[in-house]
Parts: structure tokens; sequence; C-alpha cells
């Protein structure tokens, strides 16, 4: 099923997309329904309320590939809709066709995060959108020149007039247009959100089985946990860490000696679209995944605690695939929006 998200037309300026709000529950902040199966809405800043006119502004500045030096690179192609809201692949391309280190994560649900990047180095969804424009490798932009192009684009102007009051252009509200419009990328309503609303066919025999799996012997929920799967924590699994330089993940940001190798918990929803896995897109499926997993990791000084080898039999690997299949839901495929000119 494809929900097609974003808000009600616009009071005043240009014509919004032809998107539904009535997916998404009313709340005092967050003004939109919600799929199924997401329990609460995701939190909005005090200082950005989210808005019909601000999500319309932020959706195209999404998909201007002018926000970078040039103009060949956007958020939507590292976090592109037609791909699970990720670029599939191991890691990313920037401008100039250089790589990253890390693989991009999905965008969907990424408003449920306490922390924003594998690393948890930004602390809400609009300083995470600044990172990505100044940094060499991706958009190569420092904020002021982008912000300076984006302000030359006369077609712009009426939307920042309708999302902050005035046409001007700067880095904090091209962010916080960008923000609102990923508060309202959200999926749910997956075959496992169906069976725990009361649809007992929902789930064929072998999720079921795995969702006992995952709850029990391989104890998946001790990080993938909540409706959104994921604790938003740290965990090193020994992914990448035999490297001759392993990227240490959360230890960049915290020097704290137990986050070496550590990185964060991504959700597990819709994971048919998102591989390959892991925050170097080292595992190409989910049967490599759950292989990792049931070797306990990949040994190292810093190996979190609770992994040990599950001895899971070739059935019980199986079920546990499927259940993960039980949570793929809504794709939100939209398409590029007219930019402005």
């Amino acid at each position: 099923m494809l929900v097609l998200l974003l808000p009600l037309a616009l009071a005043a300026g240009p014509a919004s997309s032809p998107l539904r709000a009535d997916d998404f529950d009313s709340g005092p902040s967050y003004p939109y329904k919600l799929p199924l199966g997401l329990k609460s809405a995701p939190e909005v800043p005090e200082d950005n309320p989210i808005t019909d006119a601000k999500v319309e502004l932020g959706k195209r500045l999404y998909f201007d590939k002018r926000l970078s030096r040039d103009a060949t690179v956007s958020c939507a192609t590292c976090h592109d809709p037609q791909k699970g809201w990720t670029d599939r692949s191991p890691v990313s391309t920037g401008i100039k066709g250089q790589h990253g280190t890390r693989s991009a994560p999905t965008v969907l649900n990424a408003a449920y995060m306490d922390l924003q990047f594998w690393d948890g180095r930004a602390a809400s969804l609009e300083e995470q959108a600044k990172g990505p424009i100044e940094n060499p490798v991706e958009m190569g932009f420092t904020h002021a020149e982008a912000s300076a192009r984006i302000a030359s684009i006369k077609g712009y102007a009426p939307y920042f007039k309708a999302a902050f009051g005035d046409d001007k252009v700067d880095i904090d509200r091209i962010v916080k247009a960008i923000a609102s419009f990923e508060r309202t990328v959200l999926t749910g309503n997956s075959p496992y959100d169906r069976w725990v609303a009361g649809d007992k066919k929902a789930l064929t025999a072998a999720q079921k089985r795995g969702l006992a799996l995952f709850q029990g012997k391989a104890d998946c929920e001790f990080c993938h946990s909540g409706f959104n799967f994921s604790d938003s924590g740290f965990h090193n699994l020994g992914v990448g860490m035999n490297a001759k330089s392993p990227d240490l993940g959360r230890f960049a940001v915290t020097k704290k000696d137990s986050d070496r190798g550590a990185f964060k918990t991504p959700t597990l929803r819709n994971l048919a679209d998102t591989a390959p896995y892991m925050h170097d897109g080292s595992e190409k499926t989910l049967a490599d995944v759950v292989e990792l997993y049931d070797r306990g990791g990949d040994k190292n000084p810093w190996l979190d605690a609770r992994l040990h080898p599950l001895h899971l039999s070739r059935s019980e690997k199986k079920d546990l695939i499927a259940f993960l299949g039980a949570l793929n839901g809504d794709k939100l495929e939209i398409k590029p929006p007219t930019l402005p000119q």
C-alpha cells in the first residue's frame, strides 16, 4: 500500500501537491494522522512548529540539487524515496563522484530517533540537515553560499513567505523546512501492525514463529524495541572492527572508551527496501545480518555485552527473516516536486 504523506493545501502562496493529510493522527504539535502501528507522534521542536507551508517548502528543498556546489546532489540523492529513502549503496556518493565512508540511513521514521547520524552527532533533524550541505564530500557548500543560491531563485520567495511570514532565506530556515518535511516521512501499517490491531490473519505461521524468536531466544527486542523497533541507542556489533583503521562510530563524538565501534540502532521497518545493511553496508542481505547475530557479532574488545552466539537452526533463521518481512509497511514512494525557478 502506498501512503501519500504531506499536508493539505496551503492557505496562501504556491499550490500544494495532491497529497493526503488524513493518513496521520492529529495532535497539539503534530497536526497529521499517524500510520497504523505508530503509537505516538514525533516530537516537534518549540522553535520549529510544523505547518503545511513549511512542509511544502521543505519538500522542494529536499529534492533540490542546487543546494550542492555543483548542483548534482540533493538530500534525495542519498535518501531516495524510490529506494526506501536510502541510496541502496554500501556508502554514498557526493559531489565530484566522491565516496563517503558510511551507508546512508533511511529517513523513514527518523523523526522518532533521539539523535541523528550513525554516530549520533546531531541532536535534531534540523541539525542533521546542516551537516551534508557543508560536508566537502557530500554537497560541498558553505551554509552562506547555499543560502545565497536559494535566495537568488525568485520562485522560492513565495514559499519562504508562506512558511515563515517573509521571504528571507538563511540556513536556519532552510533546515527547519527540510526537517519539517522529514517529520512527515513516516511508515507503518505493516502486516505486524495489522496483526497487533486484531487481524489475526495478517501474519503467517512462519512470521509468528519468527516473532516468538525475536522476543525470546534471539533477544532482538533488547535493542530493537518499541513501535519503531529501535532503542535509539549505540551498540558495538563488531562490524568493521577488524579493519586496519576501523570506524569507531560513537566514540568520535563522546570520546568514551565504551563507545568504540558503537553505532546507532536502526529501525527494522521496511528492511526490504533499505539493503545493504549496517553502517558500512557490509551485510548485503537479511540472511547475512542474521548470521552476524547468530555468531554473536564479530569479536573485539568493545563488543556489546548482550551479544552471544544464538545457535539458531536453519528453520529458525528462516522464521526470523520471515518476521522481519512482516515489518514492511507503507513505502512512501513520492515523486519529486516541480522546483521553483
